[in-house]
């Protein structure tokens, strides 16, 4: 997974900016917040937020109103209380967690902004955590001029140029989706229908929980999670590919997402995540 930070579970690994290939109408990744260079669907830094130990960014469903608690989205491997177990899902626990809320050219920090609750985290079939906050969408639009980035409620479609944008590193990567993967291994967890980047985008640890964007959108499809650094078969930071079949393919050096589309469709009256028979999130284990 791409969070290993120091002080959090896993040790920093730093890395250069990466350039996206000659004429592939990839985005350069920003060294100190350089923005989009892609021209058409030019994405930059605004919604995004850094953690402490992952990156991150204030979104919005297709039901949120403006009066609204605001969200943030991360990794659930991200989540402070420590990576949850396969199969655990958490709801509703208490949170007082900051995120630094970043300019639109990635040059500045605007703001501080604070977390009262998670709202959803796991590990389980994705690899998401969901902050409430303490103040509305409106309330950070009159004081930032920020808006929050829109979660898209369809599939990404394979082939769609897309720009990984990192709070942490003040990055963006850029290339296109290259397939789906049926699921995705990694240590303990398995994730389903990941998202397979193209090799130019070549995300490093400390972009866990950048949003993936879609250029021609602008909205958020996905949420950049892991990739494979040593060639290792399903092992912590060596996720492999199974096929239908049950069949395991390795790739070193790619990189992987998980697609947020669910998320977005789970969202309901008042921001709240809603577990019902129209979501299909994993649920809480029921208590006994």
């Amino acid at each position: 997974m791409t969070r290993r930070l120091a002080g959090a579970a896993l040790a920093v690994a730093a890395g250069a900016a990466v350039l996206g290939a000659a004429g592939t109408g990839a985005a350069q990744a920003g060294q100190g917040g350089q923005a989009d260079q892609g021209g058409r669907g030019k994405v930059d830094f605004t919604g995004i937020v850094a953690l402490d130990n992952c990156s991150g960014s204030l979104v919005r469903g297709p039901r949120s109103r403006d009066g609204d608690a605001a969200l943030v989205m991360t990794n659930g491997h991200c989540l402070e209380s420590g990576m949850p177990k396969a199969g655990q899902v958490i709801v509703g626990q208490p949170s007082g967690r900051t995120f630094t809320l970043l300019s639109p050219d990635g040059q500045r920090d605007l703001g501080t902004l604070k977390a009262t609750r998670v709202e959803y985290a796991t590990m389980t079939d994705t690899d998401v955590t969901l902050y409430r906050l303490d103040t509305t969408y409106a309330a950070i639009q009159r004081q930032y001029r920020i808006p929050a980035l829109r979660l898209s409620t369809s599939r990404p479609h394979d082939g769609t140029e897309i720009r990984i944008v990192s709070g942490y590193w003040h990055k963006i990567y850029g290339c296109k989706t290259d397939a789906t993967i049926h699921r995705l291994r990694e240590g303990e967890w398995t994730w389903k229908n990941s998202i397979r980047y193209a090799p130019q985008c070549q995300t490093i640890h400390g972009t866990s929980g950048s949003p993936i964007i879609d250029v021609r959108t602008r909205r958020m499809v996905g949420i950049n999670n892991t990739g494979n650094d040593d060639g290792e078969r399903c092992t912590l930071n060596n996720p492999c590919e199974v096929d239908r079949k049950g069949r395991i393919t390795v790739r070193k050096g790619i990189h992987y997402g998980q697609q947020t589309y669910l998320l977005a469709r789970c969202l309901g009256k008042g921001n709240r995540v809603v577990l019902g028979r129209h979501c299909a999130l994993p649920r809480p284990a029921a208590k006994h």
